[in-house]
């Protein structure tokens, strides 16, 4: 059920950035949906791995540079799923920055509703 609910919150997160970042578009909630499972397996593969060799510069950086990568797996998601595309390296890297800020907020309101009840 958890699984369920954040594959839907990290879609309706992708749906929201397309409304805030220019160049940075989802079609609809299915095509959000498509590509929140793309950027999840991407991320576990090649995000893994070019996390993993870039450590030392992600280290240097206080974990900014992980934004990059980010914003590398949003664009080359983006190339597989119809109905989602990011057209610029800024609307990549902006798109990466938006959704990081949303999942925080996420986060944080559901660590807040966890402690109420």
């Amino acid at each position: 059920m958890r699984l369920l609910l954040q594959w839907i919150l990290n879609a309706v997160a992708l749906l929201l950035v397309s409304h805030f970042v220019e160049g940075f578009t989802v079609n609809n909630f299915v095509s959000a949906l498509i590509a929140v499972v793309v950027i999840g397996l991407l991320n576990a593969t090649l995000g893994l791995l070019l996390k993993f060799v870039t450590l030392p510069l992600g280290i240097l950086t206080f974990g900014l540079f992980f934004l990059v990568i980010n914003a590398v797996i949003l664009w080359f998601s983006s190339k597989f799923v119809p109905g989602f595309s990011v057209t610029t390296w800024k609307a990549a890297f902006l798109g990466a920055l938006a959704l990081a800020v949303i999942h925080m907020l996420f986060g944080f309101f559901g660590n807040a509703a966890k402690g109420r009840s």
